[in-house]
């Protein structure tokens, strides 16, 4: 089959928009003769007019080979080795061109088990998943090289599997996920007879490796497209083999998908990843699981209907560390909700400076007012005075605050009975001096 090529004049493409190292990579090994692509996401973006996150580098040179070319690079990986190049703390991953995967022969099952067998480019594009991520670019020609039919995806905004789509699912249920992540990231569609395949064979993902379904869900909902990636898993069917138990709470809550609080969370996450945050593990999960949690919390103890939280997330692979920091800015944003002196107590933890940015980030999807609460840490004497008046969020006084008052009020009180006793008996103490008769 003969690849498309497009020129220089057919595409975007500058070799002033790829980093300078992965252009001396590129250089170095095309100078010592062996073929040297830019391919993937990077050319995809490229091609989008996008900023790529990381450029990749597919190569004829073996991995040997590769690390004999650099000093400064080491191999990784066990069941197919890369190689990494490095440039201070970049580094530069470079792949051997790979054949289309192996399939175990003895068996109708055709999960990838085997998949480290050197090839050519060609090979190496009708191995990988979708037809958008099978472009390659040389710096050498400055040509496109398109062997699957990526461009004209690209040009329809589809996101289509290379090859049988039944198959490509089934031999790789992760791929189900990775539709998801390019079509909310991108705002492409999914091609319709991929959409169908997912449909079928979504229940694969229980057979899928949990680490990389673990890895990838962390991928798909942790980008400025979240709300979109988490809406599509559910229409999907997915979300109920990667977390279960948020896919029975959206299905509760009767709402359309794109009105839920859930949702809605996941846009705010959204924005804050578009403003520059990288949020880690635990600050996604906790945006995912809020309002499971909140409702959860109003449960009582004994409920039927309460849910191990936590345990669930477990269960289905995310890692103790990650749930237990979870927890722990969920807890908080109970706290910052409704705050008392205690809460002040919460500036001291590490995990504040995360709680705080979550709180105020989330706060709005349930009418809070966070600067509020943000007024009350740095000085709750002031806030106390205008909260008596107007409660946070029309709930009532802290309990501190209503204790301090009810001792004030008895305090007067018994100032105003010695005052009327000492008038009785002709005196002339005040109310504001101590009664010098008194034992404390």
């Amino acid at each position: 089959m003969e690849p498309r090529i497009l020129a220089r004049a057919e595409h975007p493409i500058s070799r002033r928009d790829i980093d300078a190292n992965v252009l001396k990579v590129l250089y170095r090994l095309a100078g010592a003769g062996f073929d040297a692509y830019l391919v993937g996401g990077g050319v995809r973006d490229l091609m989008l007019s996008r900023k790529p996150k990381d450029f990749d580098v597919a190569t004829s040179a073996h991995p040997q080979q590769v690390r004999d070319l650099f000093r400064n690079s080491r191999m990784i990986g066990r069941r197919f080795r890369l190689v990494h190049v490095f440039f201070g703390r970049q580094n530069v991953e470079v792949a051997t061109f790979r054949k289309q995967a192996e399939a175990v022969a003895d068996t109708d099952d055709p999960l990838i088990r085997l998949d480290n067998t050197f090839g050519t480019p060609q090979e190496d594009a009708f191995r990988r998943d979708f037809t958008v991520n099978a472009l390659f670019y040389s710096p050498q020609t400055f040509q496109v090289v398109d062997f699957p039919g990526g461009v004209d995806d690209l040009e329809a905004r589809l996101i289509r599997t290379i090859g049988d789509p039944e198959l490509r699912m089934r031999e790789d249920p992760v791929r189900m996920m990775r539709a998801v992540r390019f079509a909310a990231k991108l705002g492409f569609e999914i091609e319709p007879a991929t959409r169908a395949a997912i449909g079928r064979h979504r229940a694969d993902l229980d057979k899928a490796s949990v680490p990389r379904l673990v890895d990838e869900t962390y991928k798909t909902l942790g980008q400025p497209e979240a709300a979109h990636a988490l809406v599509l898993m559910e229409e999907l069917g997915l979300l109920e083999h990667v977390i279960p138990v948020l896919a029975s709470h959206l299905k509760s809550r009767g709402a359309t998908l794109a009105e839920q609080p859930a949702v809605r969370n996941m846009a705010a996450l959204g924005r804050a990843i578009a403003s520059g945050l990288s949020p880690d593990h635990a600050i996604v999960l906790a945006a995912l699981m809020l309002d499971l949690y909140r409702d959860e919390h109003r449960r009582e103890r004994g409920d039927p209907r309460r849910v191990d939280i936590l345990g669930e997330l477990r269960a289905r692979g995310f890692a103790r560390g990650d749930t237990e920091q979870m927890r722990l800015i969920l807890e908080a944003f109970q706290n910052l909700a409704a705050p008392t002196r205690r809460t002040r107590r919460l500036m001291r933890r590490p995990y504040f400076p995360d709680a705080r940015m979550f709180f105020e980030m989330t706060a709005p999807t349930y009418s809070i007012d966070a600067t509020r609460t943000i007024r009350f840490l740095a000085d709750p004497d002031a806030f106390t005075a205008s909260a008596a008046a107007s409660p946070v969020n029309g709930a009532q006084p802290p309990a501190g605050n209503r204790r301090r008052r009810r001792r004030r009020r008895r305090r007067s009180r018994r100032g105003v009975a010695t005052v009327a006793s000492s008038d009785m008996n002709g005196a002339s103490t005040s109310a504001l001096s101590p009664d010098p008769t008194r034992r404390d």
